[in-house]
């Protein structure tokens, strides 16, 4: 009987070493373990499509750094307004202070914020360009956010660019009371002037946009693009079902579903995401988008007078 024991304890003195040779064979980060279908990806080959699955198409979010190498030609982005800085306006405490709280995310991400805005070329067309990024406090809307996403469109409005805004996000931020809900009036009413002024405006919904985000700007656009699969919707599921007391529709607030009743225009995937937006740019703003400032006040006045 001790040999018997003896046998398995040498046996199992031979496969540990095996078993952590194997392990420090595979470099941390080397492959990818995808949330959806299980399967493993090589990461770089994930990265080279996106951050998208290759077995079931499964759209991982991507940092707001990412989407801006997806979506800008190389050495052509020029950020704006990076130095906008938060604040606690109401001196606002959960489990922690919201201005520690801040300063955790901003360690923790590189960003002041839930945004980054900037402009640069998409298949060398001119665009500005605003990307939300849900690391950083979900990605809510805070007076940051509002300030920054309003700049970036009086910018493009006075520049005569069409505005591309990346929406991912939770909704309003709820440390800024009603500091966080005025900004969507405030990006509204900008949005507002540059439709008076002939420009676009696509917003283009990943997963999740939700909130105060969805009940503004995300569905102010004059084409509205969706990523395969992402959460859209104001509250979420089980809040509205224990609230009507009924059981919602299979795959409800899905892009898929509200692309099937026509709140959204269409569903682009992320590796088809630029083509897309520089055609539908060139499309409807074939010249107007390169025209001086002054050009554009002519070419307003002329349309207005015909």
């Amino acid at each position: 009987m001790s040999s018997l024991f003896d046998w398995f304890a040498n046996l199992r003195k031979t496969e540990l070493p095996m078993q952590k040779l194997q392990e420090r064979e595979i470099a941390d980060g080397l492959w990818t373990k995808c949330t959806a279908c299980a399967s493993v990806a090589y990461t770089k080959d994930l990265q080279a499509n996106q951050l998208v699955c290759p077995e079931c198409d499964y759209h991982n979010q991507v940092d707001s750094d990412e989407r801006i190498r997806q979506l800008i030609d190389a050495n052509t982005w020029k950020p704006l307004n990076e130095n906008i800085r938060p604040i606690d306006p109401l001196i606002f405490r959960d489990r922690k202070d919201y201005q520690a709280r801040l300063q955790d995310y901003q360690a923790k991400t590189g960003l002041t914020d839930a945004v980054t805005t900037g402009t640069g070329l998409t298949d060398g067309l001119p665009i500005s360009l605003g990307v939300m990024d849900f690391r950083f406090m979900g990605g809510s809307m805070g007076s940051v956010v509002g300030e920054k996403l309003c700049r970036l469109i009086e910018h493009a409005t006075a520049e005569g660019f069409p505005v591309v805004i990346i929406c991912a996000s939770g909704g309003a931020r709820m440390q800024e009371g009603m500091f966080s809900l005025m900004q969507m009036a405030k990006i509204s009413g900008a949005l507002q002037r540059h439709q008076e002024a002939k420009l676009l405006y696509i917003p283009v919904l990943a997963h999740p946009t939700m909130g105060g985000v969805t009940a503004s700007f995300a569905m102010l656009g004059d084409i509205i693009i969706a990523e395969p699969k992402a959460t859209i919707g104001f509250a979420g599921r089980r809040v509205i079902e224990q609230t009507l007391r009924e059981k919602l529709p299979e795959g409800f607030q899905t892009s898929e579903y509200l692309l099937e009743h026509g709140f959204i225009d269409s569903i682009v995937p992320r590796t088809q995401l630029k083509k897309t937006l520089a055609q539908l740019i060139s499309l409807h703003q074939p010249f107007y988008a390169l025209m001086s400032p002054i050009e554009q006040k002519y070419h307003s006045e002329v349309s207005e007078t015909v």
